[in-house]
């Protein structure tokens, strides 16, 4: 199994919306590394950790899962929807996307400040100065230590 951080502006789409309701796709990735990632590394039963980013509190609000494996983003191809791309061909996909299932919501999201300042997440790619990646890897390490953070009750 591995582990994800995968971004999303929460008045968009948050934890609370896929808690709602529990299965989604993702879609609208548009950076070919992130893509790469949807398209040949996430299995079915990875686990993601949820960022909001661009929210009163940017951090991770709680956990989804891959309940489907990367499928060309239908929404590449829809005129109509945002995420368009006319170069993207039904016959040869540019964009990927994956199914991701609810898991739970932390009892407080763990904000960008706590995950720079707490030992053993010194080296995730979202703590990185300029880094904007929306999907992201994660050590099995790293999860864990985030789970605990995040399932602390709130003071």
């Amino acid at each position: 199994m591995k582990y994800w951080l995968m971004k999303s502006e929460p008045d968009i789409f948050s934890i609370h919306d896929l808690q709602r309701k529990k299965i989604e796709h993702w879609d609208g990735v548009r950076n070919y590394q992130a893509r790469n990632f949807i398209r040949d590394d996430m299995k079915l039963g990875d686990l993601v950790l949820f960022y909001h980013s661009n929210a009163e509190v940017i951090g991770v609000a709680g956990i989804a899962q891959i309940c489907k494996e990367g499928y060309p983003d239908f929404t590449a191809f829809d005129k109509e929807n945002v995420h368009f791309d006319p170069s993207s061909k039904k016959e040869e996909p540019r964009w990927f996307m994956v199914d991701v299932k609810f898991v739970e919501c932390f009892e407080m999201v763990v904000s960008l400040e706590i995950l720079k300042k707490t030992a053993g997440l010194e080296n995730m790619v979202v703590t990185r100065k300029g880094s904007r990646l929306s999907v992201q890897p994660v050590t099995n390490s790293e999860y864990e230590i985030i789970c605990l953070l995040g399932r602390k009750k709130k003071k």
